[in-house]
């Protein structure tokens, strides 16, 4: 309690933060509804983008407001607005096909988040920013968003994984050195974007092959 009251208001704002983003984590780690996946997607990037101008108006970090502009456009409002769409022309509404069931995926989460933290334990004592208490949260994001990719066996959770692993990795960058570059956030932002316009065209392709979002179905592929 002594070291959370050291810090300032806002610092303790920003674990807050920290702490709900890796409640979202967990939320999307168990949800089998793809449509409250994408809802709880943008949520995630909403509490980043908050984050993210939180620290640029405590330590004066100019070019942090320009991230949080491009994650809220980006994370907030585009991709979840791309997403929506690609499931309404796919008429996919549920994806209850986990590989392994939500009690035993919540306590495989808990464990990743143990690691996740005792990872980043050492790291964060170098670190001389103000959000490095959150530094282990970022990792966990990281690491819970890369398990609902392997425990999903749906096309779409696991790019929404894959997505909410760059917001954990984006997270992470804020805390460990008050973020990347603007010429790399830009970057990684197009990539982002194209990405997410050429996994909509895998949808459409792998449903037109195979009637089905299942990647399972990818490896009557490798046998021809």
């Amino acid at each position: 309690m002594s070291a959370l009251s050291a810090l300032p208001l806002s610092g303790q704002i920003i674990n807050l933060l920290a702490a709900v983003l890796l409640l979202i984590s967990f939320a999307m780690l168990v949800q089998r509804r793809i449509l409250s996946l994408i809802d709880l997607f943008a949520a995630q990037g909403a509490v980043l983008c908050l984050s993210t101008v939180l620290v640029a108006v405590t330590t004066g970090q100019r070019h942090l407001y320009f991230s949080a502009a491009i994650t809220l456009v980006l994370k907030v409002v585009l991709l979840p607005w791309i997403l929506h769409r690609l499931i309404r022309r796919l008429n996919v509404k549920w994806d209850v096909e986990g590989l392994i069931n939500i009690p035993t995926t919540m306590l495989v989460g808990i464990v990743v988040v143990v690691v996740a933290f005792n990872l980043a334990l050492p790291i964060s004592q170098l670190a001389g920013t103000l959000t490095r208490p959150t530094l282990g949260i970022a990792l966990a994001t990281v690491l819970l968003a890369f398990l609902m990719m392997i425990t999903r066996s749906k096309a779409v959770p696991q790019v929404i994984g894959f997505l909410s692993m760059e917001n954990g990795l984006f997270f992470a960058a804020t805390s460990a050195t008050y973020g990347m570059p603007m010429v790399v956030e830009m970057g990684i932002a197009l990539d982002v974007l194209i990405g997410m316009i050429i996994f909509g065209v895998f949808f459409f392709q792998i449903r037109t092959q195979f009637d089905s979002l299942d990647i399972s179905h990818l490896e009557q592929l490798k046998e021809k």
